[in-house]
């Protein structure tokens, strides 16, 4: 059987976490050969400290690093396409942000799309389709609804979810995949 030997861990990001709660999670290599880095917005109520929109934090972002070479004593680099490389004070790491807590992601094996489960805060829950250089809102808004202010916000600049619902319609998203599988081929393409 497979083993795995602990003296050979490498750390290759760590992310200090304010609360408790919020903490993303989701991992999973792109097409690109990529790791892309779900991350929570730092937990507590409604983003207390405006993380997601904050790009000088990793936090309540989806982060893209390249862990097959270092850079700057990191155990890692930034690929030279993340869309925030040149923005002055920004983290390097950040491929998308404005999100709560994506703690589940799924890419399209066919076509290389990334989808994002984001957990809302007490209205509505989304699915994102996460593209480069995007902001998906929180907390400006919540899904596809206003959280601050609750109406009336401003929505220039950000990408809304690709489905939206309520609490009336269902519990907390998890995320799930796109089926691209022969068995149920009317299923094929479909997240």
């Amino acid at each position: 059987a497979p083993t795995v030997d602990p003296s050979t861990e490498l750390v290759l990001l760590t992310i200090d976490q304010p609360y408790p709660n919020h903490n993303g999670g989701a991992l999973l290599f792109g097409k690109d050969g990529y790791l892309y880095i779900a991350s929570g917005d730092g937990g507590s109520a409604g983003d207390p400290e405006n993380r997601a929109q904050n790009l000088t934090t990793l936090l309540g972002k989806i982060l893209r690093i390249d862990v097959n070479t270092s850079s700057g004593g990191q155990n890692y680099s930034s690929p030279p396409t993340n869309p925030f490389l040149s923005t002055p004070g920004a983290r390097p790491e950040i491929f998308a942000y404005g999100l709560r807590n994506p703690w589940r992601m799924g890419i399209d094996s066919v076509t290389g799309a990334i989808y994002a489960g984001d957990v809302g805060q007490s209205a509505r829950e989304e699915i994102d389709l996460i593209k480069s250089g995007r902001n998906y809102g929180w907390k400006i808004m919540e899904g596809d609804i206003c959280y601050a202010p609750q109406t009336g916000c401003p929505q220039s600049g950000l990408t809304l979810p690709i489905h939206s619902y309520s609490h009336s319609d269902g519990a907390s998203v998890t995320g799930g995949t796109v089926y691209q599988g022969s068995a149920l081929p009317q299923l094929r393409g479909l997240y």
